[in-house]
């Protein structure tokens, strides 16, 4: 087999070990796998830090005020088998504004499994590559909360994009409380992409499983109290990642990307297959709609992992979000047992646009850029209402050199027009899912722009990291701060900003 590690610009083992770069903050074992997920930005930290007064390089906006968390993977002990990002434990960064000041601090989501992994000294989930061991969880794998991170209800929701048990982190110390439970809901699963309505503090959520019902659909109010819960028809086990809403309505996902359950039970391997013949569906239930109200427009077939934002024009439904017509890329040759999951991982993604007629049911689609781009966000004011913008992470493709996923610049969409603008990170330079930060004290009829965007970068040249703050109107310009961070932050997954009038206001 091919060195693995070597096909990318990130270091070898034999570079980590001796080079001038310091890892002396990650887990030794590392050092033992040839894994590039697992060295050079995607290592990951022992470092759990909390630091004041971090140097900002620039200048600082004055109306910043809030906090930016990132969730992603972050591996405690030595994997059982092959090694895949999804199966890393759960470590949310935060970054803290607040009167002209800086700060950050670190943790790992303490779920239950990495509790028990860390009293037995040892992983016991066979993880994603598995085989899946059903005898260990309900899931047959470890529930990481590594995906998504968001806050409601007056503190941080970690979630696992598996349809996971939420966990409830203390958003000023990042202490795990444990699990975040629904008043009223009889069971936990949670899909990591459910999403909060700032205009009603309601958090819309979807769960999905491999028995009947394979969906689940739900509203919550702002407090934590379900309102609302009803199973949803779909013809199988389906792998749906993301869903949208709009004032009225919440747009569900049934996407032609799935596994085969007889493989899955006899053999225990979750095999994924993109169904070119099969149709995408989405369906439109009224926000507190019972499951027979859903109404499904068939569209082209393709996968989406996230949505931008979703509002209503007249008897329309717009749906902005990233399309993949090719979710499962070819294995490259000499990639050896990593070879399929390297693969799924180098995603094929561009910027596009849907269209549902409620009167008609008549459907419009087509690609707003076709640029390889994903992990886009909006601002949160404007989410179920009239948007344009959309910020998301670059992603080269393999021919571009891009062996392992990694975002090397800022795009900035006008989704009407189809306007992009960029920011490189630079070379050697990989960036974090972009939040936008709505100024101190904006409202949803303020400028839709009128705010900042905010990401993380490691350059893999020095091993150093950076919060970058841009003015989301102009991100040519570059940021306009740069906040220096304590160490080197590993690669993740999700970010999401919570306003200091919410974050601060309730401590």
């Amino acid at each position: 087999m091919r060195s693995l590690s070597k096909v990318t610009e990130y270091p070898s083992v034999e570079q980590c070990i001796g080079g001038a770069a310091d890892f002396s903050d990650t887990q030794p074992w590392i050092y033992t796998l040839d894994n590039p997920y697992l060295h050079g930005v995607y290592a990951p930290t022992s470092n759990q830090l909390d630091v004041s007064g971090l140097r900002v390089e620039g200048q600082l906006p004055a109306d910043l005020e809030g906090a930016y968390f990132r969730n992603g993977p972050n591996p405690l002990l030595e994997p059982k088998n092959r090694y895949h990002p999804f199966d890393g434990d759960g470590m949310v960064h935060g970054v803290y504004f607040r009167d002209g000041q800086v700060a950050y601090r670190n943790r790992y989501v303490n779920t239950l499994a990495l509790q028990d992994e860390h009293a037995a000294g040892r992983s016991v989930s066979p993880g994603v590559m598995g085989p899946f061991d059903y005898s260990l969880s309900q899931f047959g794998i470890k529930d990481t909360s590594n995906t998504d991170i968001f806050f409601y209800n007056g503190d941080l929701m970690s979630l696992w994009y598996n349809a996971g048990h939420p966990y409830r982190m203390d958003a000023a110390d990042l202490s795990t409380k444990g699990y975040y439970d629904l008043e009223g809901r009889s069971q936990r699963r949670l899909s990591a992409h459910s999403k909060v309505d700032l205009a009603t503090g309601e958090l819309l959520f979807f769960d999905y499983g491999d028995t009947p019902p394979y969906m689940t659909y739900g509203v919550a109010d702002a407090n934590g109290k379900l309102l609302h819960e009803v199973a949803i028809d779909l013809p199988g086990p389906r792998l749906p990642h993301d869903i949208g809403f709009t004032t009225h309505y919440t747009i569900l996902h049934d996407l032609p990307f799935f596994h085969d359950m007889e493989v899955l039970n006899r053999h225990g391997y979750r095999v994924l297959t993109f169904h070119k013949d099969i149709p995408t569906r989405f369906g439109l239930i009224p926000r507190h709609g019972a499951g027979s109200e859903v109404r499904w427009f068939e569209c082209e077939p393709c996968y989406i992992l996230h949505t931008s934002n979703c509002w209503e024009e007249g008897d329309w439904v717009i749906m902005d979000g990233c399309r993949s017509t090719n979710p499962m890329p070819d294995a490259q040759p000499g990639e050896g047992e990593l070879a399929s999951m390297l693969a799924y991982m180098r995603l094929e993604a561009n910027n596009y646009r849907w269209r549902f007629n409620l009167r008609t049911g008549e459907v419009r689609e087509g690609d707003i850029d076709d640029l390889n781009t994903e992990f886009n966000k909006t601002n949160p004011l404007y989410h179920g209402r009239k948007s344009r913008y959309a910020y998301h992470q670059r992603i080269p493709l393999h021919h571009e050199g891009g062996f392992t996923l990694r975002f090397t610049g800022l795009v900035k969409y006008d989704n009407d027009t189809g306007k992009r603008w960029q920011w490189d990170y630079g070379p050697g330079v990989f960036g974090s899912e972009a939040v936008f930060a709505p100024r101190r004290g904006a409202t949803a009829l303020s400028a839709e722009d009128d705010g900042y965007v905010i990401t993380l970068v490691t350059d893999s040249n020095t091993w150093e990291s950076r919060c970058l703050v841009f003015d989301a109107t102009d991100i040519e310009a570059g940021p306009v701060a740069r906040v220096v961070m304590p160490h080197r932050v590993p690669f993740g997954f999700h970010a999401t900003w919570a306003r200091g009038e919410d974050l601060f206001a309730a401590r």
